[in-house]
């Protein structure tokens, strides 16, 4: 499967043995005046996989998340969870799915075990059992030592962690994680990734938007890629990466003035363009087999261009995301 066919792809895939699927998107849409922050999205997340939704700052990514947990009016399309209709019984789809944002939602006046007990009892839990739950939920993400501390004293890691326990009150069948692991350190971010391969384990399914290539890579079982509201590839991490190429020549060019030139060079030797990178002078050339990087280098030096560095190495995220966005995956776009 190239580049091409995965822009095709996505909305056709199945669950497996006819299982209803945990959501079902239909040319989904949200506008704001006249920008389409969502603009006709499928989407079919099927039930015990982690789903990843990739895509740069501004894309839709927690838009889509939004109108899927009822908390945006959809503007066109339609959304199923669980077979259920999203607009037209959205008080059942709330009892079906637990939410974590980008930001903790917890109340920083009040400690994490009166956070969880506060959540538990606006969900309707009787003050005994929410008790149980809180403290059952507290040990699970490691947080029993530092349960009667309040909030404000927490680390980033802390608070994700207590927002994540927060959306897991009513043990949910299904978990929308949007950008759970913003602004934490690798350390953390490690510890939170275990923590959804478990919830997963435990039966949970598993939406998740992210813009970190690696999140994606390490977690995700499918991938959607939407840029500019829009989806432009849909697969798992291999067949995405397989769709650059089965080797990946990565140039950095000692003069980035020459770009144009080595462009050309490319094209002539290989029939196809390489991808442009953000960084200054640095080109990325999909190959079929790793041997044709010698066929490019030497070329390269047959027309004077000269190299500052070169390796070769698989395909990753980060070069599937520039084929078909034609920018990097941390790039802000507002939407």
């Amino acid at each position: 499967m190239n580049i091409t066919e995965l822009r095709r792809t996505g909305d056709r895939a199945a669950s497996p043995g006819g299982a209803e699927p945990a959501v079902l998107a239909e040319g989904l849409v949200k506008a704001f005046g006249e920008q389409r922050a969502v603009d006709g999205v499928d989407l079919e997340v099927r039930t015990g996989e982690i789903f990843g939704i990739l895509g740069p700052n501004g894309a839709g990514k927690t838009t889509m998340l939004r109108m899927l947990s009822t908390l945006l009016a959809i503007d066109a399309g339609r959304a199923r969870v669980f077979g259920v209709d999203v607009a037209a019984e959205p008080h059942v789809v709330r009892q079906l799915v637990g939410v974590t944002g980008q930001y903790a939602s917890v109340d920083e006046n009040l400690t994490a075990r009166e956070n969880l007990w506060l959540f538990a009892r606006l969900q309707g839990i009787p003050s005994p059992r929410a008790r149980r739950t809180a403290d059952g939920l507290l040990g699970r993400f490691g947080l029993e030592d530092s349960a009667d501390k309040p909030i404000a004293q927490y680390s980033g890691g802390m608070r994700r962690r207590l927002d994540l326990a927060a959306s897991l009150i009513a043990t949910p069948p299904l978990i929308f994680l949007d950008e759970p692991t913003t602004g934490l350190d690798p350390r953390t971010r490690g510890q939170m990734w275990d923590t959804i391969r478990d919830l997963v384990a435990d039966g949970c399914t598993i939406l998740l938007t992210t813009q970190y290539l690696d999140e994606a890579d390490q977690l995700a079982d499918r991938i959607t890629v939407i840029d500019h509201g829009r989806k432009v590839a849909e697969g798992t991490p291999d067949e995405l990466k397989t769709a650059v190429g089965n080797a990946t020549l990565q140039l950095v060019l000692a003069e980035p003035a020459e770009v144009p030139a080595a462009v050309e060079v490319v094209r002539r030797e290989l029939g196809a363009d390489p991808v442009l990178s953000p960084e200054k002078g640095r080109l990325n050339v999909a190959l079929d087999r790793a041997d044709l990087a010698a066929d490019v280098l030497i070329a390269l030096r047959a027309a004077g261009l000269s190299i500052s560095s070169v390796s070769v190495a698989k395909p990753s995220l980060d070069e599937v995301f520039l084929a078909l966005t034609g920018h990097g995956a941390g790039t802000e776009e507002s939407r």
